[in-house]
């Protein structure tokens, strides 16, 4: 009998249906793609039926030709964070569809929340920024507008919860109306330091706490389900985690100090700060990172707006490259950037700047410069604003950052990898792991069911494509960093 789990990575776009071996190693996988709707602008929203149904077609096709009686098979999920359903534990329908983490409904009242002084309340409580990102406003908006949705709930017969939550109540026949840490910790109802529902933050945004799911730990058993009867007997739910947070664990990210940074259009970090809760630096939210083996762990997290999309502009924009893979050649091809900055600030700073209404600018030109100098300051720009986030990070949790394990499609660029190992002064490991967040679900999934019992045995799996070490260069880095913060400072003025 061969040992499988089946990882479902439920994105803001697809379905990611997903086969792995019991030695976590990825066998195959399905994709299938679901509708987005824009009812107004600012508003997102997605099926949750559909979600669901999605679901069901996917695994159904993972597992097509596999002798599903003969092998032993257990479910986890990793999601879309703050998108929230609510539904009738009666009937089992969503009452309104998904209010998706994109929508901005809910501005006007987080407006409102802030305008009236809850900002530091709710941040204290929840390690986060009063924002319509969060799940909160969605569910409230949906009581408050969807006729007969607000004396359901308080007659108890509404259920509400992220996407994870809606997945396990619908596999498991409605036995099971839980969520993990993780998830409960991107709602703005969950105070990150008792792992409970908040009651004063539930009146805030009048849902009634007969709703919420049970928060438990990301490796916890969480029921059984035969996935909509495609499997002969009950499998275990085991492993459940946000989609960021598994890219965490995903990067065995289990030691304070330890982060990832994924760098796609734009890039995301998270830095593990060990288990206790610290308030983030300005712009920045605290969240649980995971919680497995009888552990805690939480993260710092924040966003940086451009980095991959600076390189897409200098190739459609600028034509400047017919390729990203030509950059590194012309950056390579020049001794230093020549005293060119670029600060990529198309969507204004993000983090830990935070000024939207600052645009990009390219400082330092001479009649010396040169197509190479601008190509290799814009690959600069991408490790100077992950070294000032991380280094905000690092210093606000008082930890020293061990190593950066990063993934995405700029890390196959040598020149910016080693130019970011040298800025931070770490190690950069660029990872070999083509599902980082599903995988982190599969990790959960093994420590819940006892496959794995410790840290040490989990991280010795780990593999990576390539390793950076900072060169002796120390000096020359500062002084090309102050250079940055110089270039930044002038707009800022």
């Amino acid at each position: 009998m061969a040992t499988y789990i089946i990882a479902i990575d439920q994105s803001t776009s697809a379905t990611k249906a997903m086969l792995f071996s019991e030695h976590c190693e990825m066998v195959r996988r399905v994709n299938v793609a679901h509708k987005q709707y824009y009812p107004q602008t600012g508003w997102v929203e997605h099926d949750a039926e559909e979600i669901y149904n999605n679901m069901i077609t996917a695994v159904s096709q993972l597992l097509e030709g596999e002798d599903t009686a003969a092998n032993d098979y257990s479910l986890a999920i990793t999601n879309q964070r703050e998108t929230a359903v609510v539904w009738s534990k009666t009937s089992g329908k969503p009452v309104y569809n998904a209010v998706v983490w994109q929508c901005t409904r809910g501005e006007e009242l987080c407006n409102r929340l802030k305008n009236e002084g809850y900002g530091d309340m709710v941040r204290e409580k929840t390690g986060l920024l009063i924002d319509p990102y969060f799940s909160a406003s969605g569910v409230k908006w949906i009581l408050d507008n969807v006729e007969g949705a607000r004396s359901a709930a308080e007659q108890g017969d509404l259920l509400m919860g992220t996407i994870d939550s809606w997945l396990v109540w619908r596999l498991t026949n409605g036995q099971c109306h839980a969520t993990d840490y993780t998830n409960a910790s991107r709602t703005l109802l969950f105070n990150i330091h008792t792992l409970d529902w908040d009651d004063e933050l539930l009146r805030l945004f009048t849902i009634p706490r007969s709703m919420m799911p049970k928060p438990m730990p990301s490796d916890a058993i969480y029921g059984e389900t035969t996935i909509g009867g495609i499997l002969p007997h009950p499998i275990a739910i085991a492993g459940i985690l946000g989609d960021s947070h598994g890219a965490l664990v995903g990067q065995m990210c289990f030691e304070p100090g330890m982060g990832k940074a994924t760098y796609g259009t734009g890039s995301s970090v998270m830095v593990n700060i060990g288990e206790k809760a610290k308030p983030a630096p300005q712009g920045l939210v605290t969240s649980v990172g995971f919680a497995a083996l009888g552990k805690v762990f939480y993260s710092f997290e924040g966003n940086i707006h451009c980095t991959g999309a600076t390189i897409n502009w200098l190739m459609n924009n600028l034509k400047m490259i017919s390729s990203p893979a030509e950059i590194e050649e012309a950056a390579l091809s020049v001794p230093d950037n020549g005293g060119v900055y670029i600060v990529p600030a198309f969507a204004g700073l993000g983090a830990p700047w935070w000024n939207n209404d600052v645009r990009a600018a390219i400082s330092g030109m001479t009649l010396g410069t040169e197509r190479n100098h601008i190509l290799r300051a814009t690959l600069e720009s991408i490790a100077y604003q992950i070294n000032d986030l991380v280094g905000t990070m690092a210093g606000q949790a008082g930890i020293a950052v061990k190593e950066m394990r990063v993934d995405g499609g700029p890390t196959k660029n040598n020149f910016l990898m080693q130019y970011q190992t040298d800025c931070l002064r770490v190690p950069v490991d660029c990872s070999n792991i083509e599902e980082a967040s599903a995988l982190g679900a599969v990790i959960m999934n093994r420590t819940a069911l006892g496959a794995m019992t410790n840290f040490e045995e989990i991280q010795a799996m780990r593999s990576s494509r390539k390793r950076y070490q900072p060169q002796d260069n120390a000096a020359l880095m500062e002084q090309y960093i102050k250079g940055w913060h110089n270039a930044v400072s002038q707009l800022l003025k």
